[in-house]
């Protein structure tokens, strides 16, 4: 299995430590891991030069290193801090630069077939609405598979998370981890709706221009293809 990580922090916090034990429960995959800021120390500057040419965005090289392994890993982990109850700065700064990504611009076939699953630690409340945050995300990537688990560790770092809480959190993430092994990849209702929409809208030149809806249209989904087919034989 490949497995890409995403951690919303450069420290190895509770959070961390979580992402590392989940991923370490599928002994001999292929694990690529990014820390932010240190991976991509950039704010989306909305210039837009994205919908014209991924490689056109200032930080492109930053982004792309990122990207690549996102879409070439089989489970993608994110591990994000509970940052006044929503994901951290550097996450909510990833997921701007990830956009054209959206169903409702230029979505990627390989996205219809990934797991996920994003992880959030709090000292006390949010963890759920950072978690949010992510999975959000990922279902307009097309993701069909994602799973979130948030807690409360009432802890201020890993060192301090108590002997009982640390071993309910490992049972948590051996079930989650058997879950994911022998989960089978569907692509929900939900998600064939939303692509449907943005179907209509690129039909109608309601999306962000020409060359989007080029995009769509080379890709057949303007017709009667769909990621999740072409993916699915």
């Amino acid at each position: 299995m490949r497995i890409t990580l995403i951690h919303g922090q450069n420290h190895k916090g509770s959070t961390y430590h979580i992402g590392r034990l989940l991923a370490e429960r599928f002994p001999n995959s292929d694990i690529q891991e990014f820390f932010l800021p240190k991976d991509l120390e950039h704010f989306c500057l909305g210039c837009y030069k994205c919908i014209e040419n991924d490689e056109d965005c200032p930080f492109y090289k930053e982004k792309y290193r990122i990207m690549q392994a996102v879409e070439g890993a089989d489970l993608l982990i994110f591990t994000t801090p509970t940052y006044c109850m929503h994901a951290s700065a550097p996450m909510k700064a990833f997921i701007d630069f990830t956009f054209t990504y959206w169903m409702s611009h230029r979505p990627r076939a390989c996205m219809f077939s990934k797991k996920a699953v994003v992880i959030s630690t709090a000292a006390g409340a949010g963890a759920k609405s950072a978690v949010k945050d992510i999975t959000n995300t990922l279902f307009y990537w097309g993701v069909p598979y994602i799973k979130g688990y948030g807690t409360a560790v009432q802890a201020m770092n890993w060192e301090q998370v108590s002997p009982e809480k640390k071993a309910k959190i490992n049972k948590d993430i051996l079930k989650l981890a058997d879950m994911i092994q022998k989960a089978e990849v569907h692509v929900g209702m939900k998600t064939k709706f939303i692509f449907g929409i943005m179907r209509m809208m690129q039909l109608k030149d309601l999306g962000s221009g020409k060359t989007e809806k080029d995009y769509w249209m080379r890709n057949g989904w303007l017709y009667k293809k769909r990621p999740w087919k072409s993916l699915n034989g």
